[in-house]
This record gives structure tokens, C-alpha cells and sequence, in this order.
């Protein structure tokens, strides 16, 4: 891949590997309260659990600070508004947001635009 493509400055920027570190943080924390928080409510019983609501609502600040990083990745990107929807929602499905980081990712390092588009070097021709 050329280093010059639209997909490999992305690649390469800040906001990329901030959407990448909140796609996993947002992801585990789903993750484990999803796993472990929801039996330990409703199988085993225990109500009153301040880790089962402090999780809950570290999983919602994150999920924010998620939604931003969505948003800085998709204007640079310029992802069409259903992507940024999808991707988007994929913090709130337990292990979604590791599937869309790894195909975005992947799809970004094929060179393709993170909407399935190719992209073009740098003063490259169209036919």
C-alpha cells in the first residue's frame, strides 16, 4: 500500500488510534458487565452491588467518549451517515465494537476507504 493514500493517513493518525483504544476500552467493559455483572444480577440475586452500577455508568461515559472518536473517524473518513450509525451502535452490542475495529482496520490497510471504497494515490489519474 502506498503511504500516500487517504486510508493510510488515516491509518496513521491520532484520531484513528483513539477510535481504535475506545472501540476496546468501551468493548471490555460491555464486555465484562455484560459476562459477569448481568448473572451476578440476575442468576445469583445480589441487588445491591455498587460494582454492577459504577460499571454500568463507566460503560456510559465511555460509550460518549466512543461516540466521539465515531464521529472525528467518519468526517475524516467521510463514511456515509448509515455507516457512522452502525459503527456507532456497535459500543452498545457486546463484542461488536472488536468486529468493527478489525474490519475497519483491515479495510483501511487494503487501502479501501473505511466504506468499502478503493482509494487513489495522490495525483493518480481517473479513467
Amino acid at each position: 500500500m502506498s503511504t500516500n493514500t487517504p486510508a493510510a493517513t488515516l491509518l496513521r493518525s491520532g484520531a484513528y488510534k483513539r477510535f481504535q483504544v475506545m472501540a476496546w476500552v468501551t468493548g471490555v467493559v460491555l464486555a465484562v458487565m455484560t459476562v459477569v455483572g448481568l448473572p451476578w444480577k440476575y442468576v445469583l440475586g445480589n441487588e445491591g452491588a455498587t460494582w454492577y452500577a459504577v460499571g454500568w455508568q463507566l460503560h456510559g461515559f465511555l460509550y460518549m467518549a466512543y461516540l466521539v472518536t465515531v464521529l472525528d473517524v467518519a468526517i475524516r473518513a467521510r463514511w456515509a451517515p448509515g455507516r457512522t450509525v452502525l459503527v456507532a451502535l456497535a459500543g452498545t452490542v457486546p463484542f461488536m465494537s472488536f468486529v468493527f475495529e478489525r474490519r475497519i482496520t483491515h479495510q483501511l490497510q487494503d487501502g479501501r476507504r473505511a466504506g468499502g471504497a478503493p482509494t487513489r494515490p495522490a495525483g493518480a489519474e481517473s479513467r
